[in-house]
């Protein structure tokens, strides 16, 4: 695509004065795409009512156009301007959740556009708890749909200097808002089933969800690929994702059995993915993600450490399997897309 020249912002307090956020609203009124800071990762942003400016999305990450795209609002009462009804549950989840990281499915309304559903009957709403992103959505005056900053597939981008590497000279302005405090993306709730159904799990666990609404499903995708034919209902279900250039294996077992695993003889450019504290036990380079025990710190420097074998220029790694509890899983769930599903 054509290179665009990309203004560089930054978010300074108070908000709702600063220049900088005020350039990012009115670009994003204008059907430009800038990329924004939320809690979980950063945006890439356009007018969710603008077809125009949500095709500038799908051009800038190389996204293919039948993964539905997340729509983000500044409050919970800006739902009805998306959903074609909004239900008890939803309102019971927004009064628990919002603003937060989950995201809800409810049947969309006639005038949200099918590039944003992914041409479902669907769609995807969240209301981000960062106040540099809810100040953006205010000042502009609309519904933003944002995807992660990132080139499709890669892994999604937490810090300013991330999204820099991904996006400049693709997008009209990258704003910059800090570290994201989640580090994955949202939860993704189906409430047009019941149960209601987790088709991507984040920082709003389904242990979380279940003290709330009882009885919560989650979708066989979560954990494994979707079977040849099966559409895509939430982003992040389709394809492979969140992956570095360099080959990711996962090892599923305890860290005598992970060492016990590694390649004896292993070539120049593999390294390790492991917990803090691992290092020393495990013969080769090593990139640390947080505790075993930490989820959400594992959560937080994820993806970091997925680009950071990029700048290594590592040929494989080898990562430790994370649990599949509470924030765990998000993680589990990110990892087996960047390792395409390969696991020992």
């Amino acid at each position: 695509m054509d290179q665009k020249k990309t203004l560089l912002l930054r978010a300074e307090e108070p908000f709702s004065a600063c220049d900088d956020i005020g350039t990012a609203a009115r670009l994003l009124a204008e059907g430009g795409v800038v990329a924004i800071p939320t809690e979980t990762v950063y945006g890439l942003a356009a007018d969710a009512f603008n077809g125009d400016a949500v095709a500038a999305i799908f051009a800038a990450k190389g996204r293919p156009q039948d993964n539905p795209l997340i729509v983000h609002i500044s409050e919970p009462e800006q739902m009805s301007r998306l959903a074609a009804e909004v239900t008890d549950t939803a309102r019971l989840l927004a009064d628990a959740f919002w603003p937060g990281p989950l995201t809800m499915i409810l049947p969309k309304r006639q005038e949200v556009l099918s590039c944003v559903t992914g041409g479902l009957d669907t769609v995807a709403i969240r209301c981000p708890s960062h106040p540099v992103a809810r100040e953006v959505i205010r000042q502009a005056g609309t519904p933003l749909a944002a995807p992660s900053a990132n080139r499709s597939g890669s892994p999604s981008p937490t810090t300013f200097d991330h999204v820099l590497a991904d996006m400049q000279g693709r997008v009209e302005a990258i704003l910059d808002g800090g570290s994201c405090g989640v580090g994955v993306e949202s939860t993704v709730l189906d409430l047009t089933c019941q149960p209601p159904m987790i088709l991507r799990p984040g920082g709003i666990t389904a242990e979380m969800l279940r003290e709330v609404l009882g009885e919560v499903a989650v979708n066989h995708a979560v954990y494994q690929e979707l079977e040849r034919g099966e559409k895509a209902a939430s982003p992040g279900m389709k394809y492979k994702h969140y992956a570095p250039t360099a080959e990711v294996i996962l090892i599923d077992g305890d860290l005598e059995r992970f060492v016990s695993l590694l390649p004896a003889d292993p070539p120049a450019g593999t390294y390790a993915l492991c917990f803090d504290g691992e290092e020393e036990a495990i013969p080769l380079p090593c990139l640390s993600c947080g505790g075993e025990t930490d989820p959400s710190a594992q959560a937080r420097e994820l993806y970091a450490a997925l680009r950071k074998l990029d700048e290594l220029g590592a040929r494989r790694a080898y990562a430790r399997m994370p649990s599949k509890d509470g924030m765990g899983l998000a993680v589990y769930n990110r990892l087996i897309r960047a390792a395409a599903f390969r696991i020992l």
